[in-house]
């Protein structure tokens, strides 16, 4: 597979916009952001004409609701809209609830390892700013099931990974001092990786380790079980695109643009696993076993064995923290450290920026921002700029090899994609 599928780069948003407030549409987001990714790799509209009459060009959006929020569906057809050059292009729109970009870049990757295009374009996207954040709420509440865990709940979501920080308590039986800690230390590094990158929605918020300790306070308002405001991921307007190409492409690219093969990083591994829907059955479920979440961890063996690689190979990680919670069941799942020891690994600054295992230096959901369509789609093209030496004061050094991990529903539908040179 690593022989197979390039990335060529991409672009997203900045997620700090509030597009409704601007008098912009979901559609004046998508145009934007292809405009500026094809730009910024360097393919033409011309150049997707060209590829379309040979039929070796496809779209894939992911989206997760515009139905609700946008009251607007059939988003795979509007790129037709960005561009005449689309016409005719084939393209569908893909949902998984928060994995519904890597969904999208799954669908991509498939067509190309499969020899059916040679270009790619993965666009994720997600207007969430058209409504209340009580409404949306219960939008995102059809992430789970809907009718057992979210009808008539405000909040369904910051309560069921509410429940996973109880389960990892219990579970491991650990000091909840130390571990409320720990799950305030990951909030205050995602706020400070946000701070290094233009793109981030919280880059000008004030965050710091006291503030998130300060729980239930009126700064810090409780909104699931144990998890606060500081424990949750933004709602987000935002939109991103990773350009994706076949070997073949790829190295007729490298030569016109002046670059090695070798240079352009391609994606080594992947996994797709899907747990029991309802959260109370992924409890059940996983008792007896050491692994809280075991679906999560097994999507993550699965592409170490596909990349033939393994935690130790790994330089640097973009993970889902919707709540900081799903970021500690995270840790152990990438073989940072041991299930039940995922403190340890935070307090001894493994996870932090400078760390040896950096999780999430682009700043993360909780930091950049958590456009549910577009976050795996955003993860990708954050990996690529790290193994490319281009995510600038977020750059981690020497990163060489990336792992996304991007998770829809309450750890239901998992993805991880190695992305490496």
């Amino acid at each position: 597979m690593s022989e197979k599928v390039f990335v060529l780069g991409g672009e997203q948003t900045d997620f700090q916009r509030n597009w409704t407030k601007e008098g912009k549409t979901f559609m004046s987001m998508m145009r934007e952001v292809l405009d500026d990714a094809l730009e910024k790799v360097g393919i033409s509209y011309d150049e997707i004409k060209r590829l379309n009459k040979e039929n070796k060009v496809a779209v894939f959006v992911g989206n997760f609701d515009a139905e609700q929020y946008a009251n607007q569906g059939h988003l795979g057809a509007f790129l037709t809209e960005v561009n005449p050059a689309l016409f005719g292009v084939p393209g569908a729109r893909y949902e998984a609830a928060c994995a519904s970009g890597s969904v999208a870049l799954d669908a991509a990757i498939t067509h190309i390892r499969a020899e059916d295009y040679d270009l790619a374009i993965v666009l994720g996207v997600e207007v969430m700013k058209t409504v209340s954040s009580s409404v949306g709420g219960d939008f995102l509440g059809t992430a789970a099931y809907y009718d057992k865990e979210a009808k008539g709940v405000q909040f369904p979501f910051p309560k069921l990974f509410g429940k996973l920080a109880d389960v990892i308590l219990e579970r491991y039986e650990l000091k909840e001092e130390r571990f409320m800690d720990a799950l305030a230390e990951i909030s205050r590094i995602n706020y400070a990786n946000a701070k290094r990158n233009p793109k981030a929605q919280t880059r000008t918020w004030f965050m710091n380790k006291e503030h998130a300790m300060a729980r239930g306070g009126a700064n810090n308002m409780a909104v699931g079980g144990r998890l606060c405001i500081t424990d949750c991921s933004q709602v987000t307007d935002g939109a991103a695109v990773t350009i994706l190409a076949s070997k073949d492409y790829t190295k007729e690219y490298a030569k016109k643009t002046g670059r090695k093969i070798d240079d352009i990083p391609r994606v080594k591994g992947w996994g797709h696993r899907v747990a029991p829907i309802t959260f109370e059955a992924k409890k059940q479920e996983s008792v007896g076993d050491k692994y809280i979440l075991p679906w999560t961890r097994q999507t993550v063996k699965d592409a170490y064995k596909r990349a033939d690689l393994d935690v130790k190979n790994i330089d640097v990680f973009e993970t889902h923290d919707c709540f900081t919670s799903s970021e500690y069941a995270a840790i152990s799942a990438f073989g940072i450290s041991e299930p039940g020891k995922e403190h340890v690994a935070i307090e001894e600054g493994t996870i932090d920026f400078g760390g040896k295992k950096p999780i999430n230096p682009s700043g993360g959901l909780i930091g950049v921002g958590h456009p549910v369509g577009a976050s795996g789609v955003r993860m990708m093209l954050d990996l690529y700029k790290q193994v490319t030496n281009t995510a600038g004061d977020y750059q981690v050094k020497g990163a060489k090899n990336g792992l996304m991990l991007n998770i829809g529903g309450s750890a239901t539908t998992n993805f991880v994609f190695i992305l490496g040179k």
